[in-house]
């Protein structure tokens, strides 16, 4: 029988606890942090809790230093694409929640999908988050029809887009094991917010008022063989200390159960939405700074987890995450279903929220080299090569996934840059792919990138290890 394994009271008391913390158990808790096993429900509350200055200071060089010994410099890109707004649900902060009359409803033909992916893949990307309303007649058959559409899609003849995540209604074990026959890498489900009495007020009509159906999904998609699950919370419903500890006690009951925790974690913060007051006016608004605090910190309490931050945030904004421990990031997205064709004509669309960088991935893939000195990768090699879920964790925790991080961002990006890098970005990626090479101890690894790359010069593409 699924239950709320969400302890309330344990979090309550973590946060009365870590009220305790002087600045001896602050600098305890940050050089336990460094051994990159994680933290407790306590000693993430009483980082997440300081206010001094050289604390967070602290905090946020040591999430630098983990990101670092974890992934090292890379920064994984993405795209969104949306598929279907139809939605069942009423959810007060949500454009997509199924009485608001202002929104257009859209469900993409299998045309207009194969339109989609090839103006995100003629831009770079090789990965795509399929994005889909959560709507009772949008059935499982129509979720693989719509990821096989996108994979079959080709950029000169090959294949366009190499791995689909996917963000989806929760599932059934069956449901979930016809979804991994179609070759996903991460499902992606997020439960908004962890505070069963908050749930219950923002979800008001539809399948998504089940907290703990919502809460299991993530376990019956493991239990489906699909291990690489992802968890967020919609910063902004409720009080963000407690969301951030609850999501570490999911994260604790994923990996008791599976031995696994989620492979990536996301931190939307509520942005205005279509037909939504509760979007312009959040709740529990964040300022930045705690926003950045929240970030750091989970990068310590879960070390081993990839980072994602969306272009909900402006450019500043991101840079700056990046630099505190965000390891994937999204680039050039349009949040409605048609919005890259809509784009690409200019042709005004109602998204699902603002966005706050609106930049092209070029633009964003510069920035990145310029201000933050970090490796664009458009990797898929764990997949491929079957680097998931308890694999990729016994790789991750000790800090070795980054001996394959490193190599597979270099390539990728190498190819990114011939076939579509503006002419600044050659020259500034090319720069960066050469001090990186450099930094490459192993000299067997450090003579297989220089062969790939002369491989990709040649016009092989695709390379990757």
């Amino acid at each position: 029988m699924e239950h709320n394994f969400i302890n309330e009271k344990e979090i309550f008391e973590s946060i009365e606890n870590a009220q305790k913390a002087d600045k001896a158990m602050i600098n305890d808790i940050l050089q336990k942090a460094r051994e990159l096993k994680g933290l407790s429900l306590t000693e993430t509350a009483a980082l997440l809790m300081t206010k001094d200055p050289e604390d967070i200071a602290s905090i946020f060089e040591t999430a630098t230093w983990i990101k670092d010994e974890i992934y090292g410099n890379r920064i994984v890109l993405f795209a969104p694409l949306y598929v279907t707004n139809l939605c069942g649900n009423i959810c007060d902060y949500c454009a997509f929640r199924a009485d608001n009359k202002e929104l257009e409803r859209i469900t993409l033909s299998k045309e207009q999908l194969i339109e989609e992916t090839k103006i995100i893949s003629d831009s770079g990307h090789k990965r795509a988050l399929l994005v889909y309303g959560e709507h009772p007649s949008f059935k499982i058959n129509n979720v693989i029809e719509s990821i096989e559409t996108v994979y079959a899609v080709k950029h000169n003849d090959e294949q366009a887009i190499r791995r689909i995540n996917i963000n989806a209604a929760p599932m059934s074990v069956d449901d979930f094991k016809a979804l991994k026959e179609t070759g996903i890498g991460t499902y992606q489900c997020f439960q908004e917010t962890y505070h069963y009495d908050t749930y219950k007020k923002v979800h008001l009509a539809g399948l998504k008022t089940n907290y703990e159906y919502r809460l299991h999904a993530l376990h019956r998609a493991q239990k489906a063989g699909i291990d690489d699950v992802a968890v967020g919370v919609l910063f902004g419903l409720y009080e963000p200390i407690f969301e951030v500890l609850a999501m570490l006690q999911h994260c604790f009951e994923l990996e008791r159960e599976f031995d696994v925790g989620p492979h990536t974690v996301s931190f939307p913060r509520i942005e205005p939405a279509l037909g939504s007051d509760m979007s312009i006016h959040p709740p529990y608004e964040i300022d930045d700074q705690l926003f950045k605090q929240i970030v750091a910190v989970t990068r310590l309490a879960i070390p081993y987890t990839g980072m994602i931050i969306s272009t909900r945030e402006n450019p500043k904004m991101r840079a700056e995450l990046i630099d505190l421990g965000v390891s994937q990031i999204s680039a050039g997205s349009k949040t409605s279903p048609g919005g890259y064709h809509e784009a690409k004509a200019n042709i005004p669309r109602k998204q699902q929220f603002l966005i706050g960088d609106e930049r092209s991935l070029d633009e964003v893939i510069n920035d990145l080299i310029v201000r933050n000195k970090h490796m664009p990768s458009f990797c898929t090699s764990c997949y491929r090569k079957g680097r998931t879920g308890h694999k990729f964790m016994t790789l991750a925790k000790p800090g070795n996934i980054k001996n394959f991080c490193q190599p597979n961002a270099i390539l990728t990006f190498m190819e990114y840059l011939q076939q579509f890098g503006s002419e600044e970005t050659k020259i500034n990626g090319i720069k960066l792919i050469t001090d990186e090479l450099a930094t490459i101890e192993n000299e067997i690894l450090k003579a297989a990138v220089k062969e790939g790359l002369e491989r990709l010069t040649a016009g092989e593409t695709d390379i990757y290890f």
